[in-house]
């Protein structure tokens, strides 16, 4: 076996860890080893779809199998997501996706940095508190996420999980479990578009069965990991995942070099390290019991602002 294929493996499970625990991520870290590799944007996102078929089946039982989907909200979510997925990877079959990628980077980055301040400031609340968001609202933000998860290789997740979290005040593990099992259709969906705008020849088939081998074996322990990673640091790490991988763009569309683009994300990175660190020897000092209002750590990312005056 090639030192490429283990390469691919690797990142294959890696992808699906981090995508089956924080709703997010799996295409993004995939397509970018695939354009590394030279492939075109066009055939990097049909290979990560195709492989995410299998992957996005295995995470979506898991998070089934641990009780974390809230299947009231996968169909208004999951459909118009898929039927926006087919148009996308269409069009992307024939359109360059560079021209699209900066301002998908720029709404990326807008709610990373919303995911950031709800997770640094706020106090928490109780699940029994938890709300749905209206099922009306959730069409227009899965075809969003559809759209420009087919166009860009990635983003349902960065999108879906990053608005119902900054929007709701569900749990976080339902919210990813509640993305990752609509995810599937999305994928079935921009797979088929891919097919027809592309062919069979469209597809790095060797990378794809890699892939998919990775990350089915990361889907359980993902689906098991999500129910006990604290979610006040899970959020810091989404945040600082989605500033690092989007920052660099947004700036280059606003005309600042890569230079600068470089110090900015290591800037990112080590301050999103740090921040994450602070967070988890935190709460190990003060276990979940001791949270404001006995809330458990599990609720610790769904927070509202504090208010001045301890009310």
């Amino acid at each position: 076996m090639s030192t490429g294929i283990v390469v691919i493996a690797i990142i294959g499970f890696v992808a699906q860890f981090v995508d089956g625990s924080l709703g997010m991520g799996y295409g993004v870290t995939s397509t970018t080893l695939l354009l590394s590799a030279g492939l075109a944007p066009a055939m990097a996102s049909a290979s990560v779809h195709m492989a995410e078929l299998g992957t996005t089946a295995a995470s979506g039982a898991a998070h089934w199998r641990f009780g974390n989907v809230d299947w009231a909200m996968v169909w208004p979510l999951a459909l118009p997501g898929g039927v926006a997925a087919f148009v996308g990877a269409y069009v992307l079959s024939s359109i360059s996706a560079d021209i699209a990628r900066p301002w998908v980077s720029t709404i990326l980055l807008g709610l990373g940095i919303v995911i950031l301040l709800r997770s640094v400031f706020g106090r928490s609340v109780s699940s029994a508190k938890a709300s749905r968001p209206r099922v009306r609202a959730l069409g227009p933000l899965g075809a969003v996420g559809g759209f420009l998860d087919a166009v860009g290789g990635g983003g349902w997740g960065p999108v879906t999980t990053s608005t119902l979290v900054a929007a709701t005040r569900m749990e976080p593990r339902h919210v990813i479990g509640t993305v990752s099992i609509s995810e599937f259709i999305v994928t079935l969906g921009a797979s088929v578009g891919f097919l027809i705008g592309l062919g069979t020849a469209g597809f790095a088939w060797d990378a794809v069965v890699v892939l998919l081998a990775g990350g089915i074996i990361a889907a359980p322990i993902a689906a098991w990991a999500v129910r006990h990673i604290d979610f006040r640091t899970m959020g810091v790490a989404v945040a600082g995942m989605i500033l690092f991988s989007n920052v660099g763009r947004v700036l280059g569309l606003i005309g600042i070099g890569p230079e600068v683009a470089d110090v900015v994300r290591l800037a990112i990175l080590f301050g999103a390290i740090g921040l994450t660190s602070r967070l988890w020897l935190g709460r190990r000092s003060h276990p979940a019991s001791d949270l404001p209002g006995g809330a458990s750590a599990a609720s610790a990312w769904t927070m509202r602002p504090q208010r001045r005056g301890g009310q």
